[in-house]
């Protein structure tokens, strides 16, 4: 069920047990964070697994694991906004990834702007003060 308070309000609402509960959840991830390879923009924070790395590096499109769904996630599948995988970079303690990816649809978030375009990326409200968020796109 999507909360659209959470993705369209303008309250700071941060999930501060996120980590514990993917700590939680059955399968084992690690965070990637998903980068355009040309803009050097930061698209979204999301979790893999091995089956998704293997399948991301074997297709050259990104495959992630849905945390919320507990699932595996071809990204893209569903709404059109695929991610063509160009390099994979790996952390100095190996716990977390880099996919520099050349988006190939409108965007790369779930959610849509003003418009009803998928959002180029997930990033899209900036905090003004403590408890106030600003949209960056309309």
């Amino acid at each position: 069920m999507v909360n659209k308070n959470l993705e369209e309000g303008v309250q700071l609402q941060l999930s501060w047990d996120k980590l514990q509960l993917v700590a939680q959840g059955r399968e084992r991830v690690l965070p990637v964070v998903i980068q355009d390879s040309i803009t050097k923009d930061v698209l979204c924070l999301a979790y893999i697994h091995a089956e998704g790395l293997r399948e991301s590096l074997r297709t050259k499109r990104v495959v992630l694991y849905s945390t919320s769904r507990q699932e595996t996630w071809y990204k893209g599948k569903t709404s059109g906004d695929y991610l063509e995988l160009v390099e994979v970079r790996v952390n100095c303690e190996q716990n977390s990834l880099l996919f520099l990816v050349r988006p190939l649809g409108q965007g790369v978030c779930h959610t849509k702007n003003s418009f009803g375009k998928s959002r180029k990326s997930c990033f899209y409200r900036r905090l003004l003060a403590e408890e106030k968020l600003e949209f960056l796109e309309s």
